[in-house]
């Protein structure tokens, strides 16, 4: 009798206090399921507005006419106003380097860059890529936050994401959504794509902004949105942080990006089909030299199989010129191997 009245003290208790461990789990000071204020606070330092200005010349439309270009000429110089623009950019060095999209500062006189803290400073740009759409500026502050670097190599769809920028100059604002592809490319925005596509609403003026996974690490650089309005439609693109900190450190270290070359031209086989029919050889390139002809079918980059193409020549162009990749090709349906060295696009060469 008085065992059974210790049991049934005992085991209410302890589901008491389980439960009361579990509420206090849940209590301030731990996130709750659905919010992101952590990563947003961890990352939002380091996410900043920028304003740019550039100095226009405009002639008058009848500057050019036969009857009139001699009344506009005798003022000797065209007439100058500023066109004003914004966007964001992220601060990934304590040291002051900022990361932002090219077209954001293309032909800027002037970039100013607002901190969220409220402090200001004039950028200069370090470099810049056309073909990453990405730019690295430089600002000399003290204190800098910089972000953390996330791994969009690990990136899955459906992952929660956020994206914070300066959408129409509205100043800094937090996003929500999820990704919603990865990999994407073929979309004529830039030569090298692999966009990590999300449904996190993106304006004009987040363009260098962050998007940032649930810890409040970087996953990549905010650059375009797909929409016939101007305004957002669901499908924002970023080009992921790797890419973004390798071209990043080319531009500060040679003051270009270094990418790999083969020296060829391909087409897709079609689709579903790995492999790429080579459809032009650089005379010079390391393709020609190891003895590649036109109509081979590239079908292995170091044994990894090449698919459309598109993997296969984001592995080239990622490889240091120098380095040796092995080639698996077919010509006239049989197999065989070559090896050669990649060197460096022949337009980065010499500076």
């Amino acid at each position: 009798m008085k065992l059974h009245f210790l049991k049934t003290l005992f085991w209410p208790s302890i589901c008491g206090l389980l439960l009361g461990l579990f509420i206090l789990s849940y209590q301030p000071g731990g996130a709750a399921p659905g919010d992101f204020s952590a990563a947003v606070e961890k990352a939002a330092p380091a996410v900043v507005n920028i304003y740019t200005t550039k100095v226009v010349q405009q002639r008058h439309p009848l500057a050019n006419d036969p009857l009139f270009k001699h009344f506009f000429n005798r003022s000797g110089r065209a007439r100058q106003h500023l066109e004003r623009s914004l966007g964001s950019a992220v601060i990934v060095d304590k040291r002051g380097y900022l990361l932002t999209n090219f077209h954001v500062i293309k032909d800027a006189d002037e970039i100013l860059v607002m901190l969220q803290d409220g402090r200001q400073a004039l950028a200069s740009v370090i470099g810049s890529d056309s073909d990453t759409d990405l730019a690295v500026l430089k600002i000399d502050l003290e204190n800098l936050t910089a972000i953390q670097a996330g791994q969009p190599e690990q990136a899955r769809v459906g992952n929660i994401v956020l994206a914070i920028g300066n959408p129409y100059g509205f100043g800094q604002t937090v996003t929500q959504g999820i990704i919603s592809a990865t990999g994407r490319y073929g979309l004529g925005l830039s030569q090298f794509e692999n966009f990590i596509q999300t449904d996190a609403a993106i304006n004009p003026g987040n363009s260098g902004g962050a998007l940032i996974d649930r810890d409040g690490k970087l996953l990549g650089i905010n650059t375009a949105i797909y929409t016939q309005s101007g305004g957002s439609t669901g499908i924002g693109l970023a080009i992921p942080t790797d890419l973004a900190l390798r071209t990043m450190n080319d531009l500060i270290r040679y003051g270009r990006p270094v990418r790999g070359w083969l020296g060829i031209e391909v087409q897709p086989l079609g689709t579903g089909t790995n492999g790429v029919v080579i459809t032009g050889l650089a005379r010079n390139g390391p393709a020609a030299a190891a003895g590649l002809q036109l109509g081979d079918i590239l079908t292995e980059i170091n044994g990894e199989k090449v698919g459309d193409g598109h993997a296969g020549m984001r592995l080239i162009t990622d490889t240091r010129p120098g380095e040796t990749v092995r080639l698996g090709l077919l010509r006239s349906n049989k197999p065989f191997s070559v090896t050669t060295k990649v060197t460096m696009r022949p337009e980065q060469q010499g500076g």
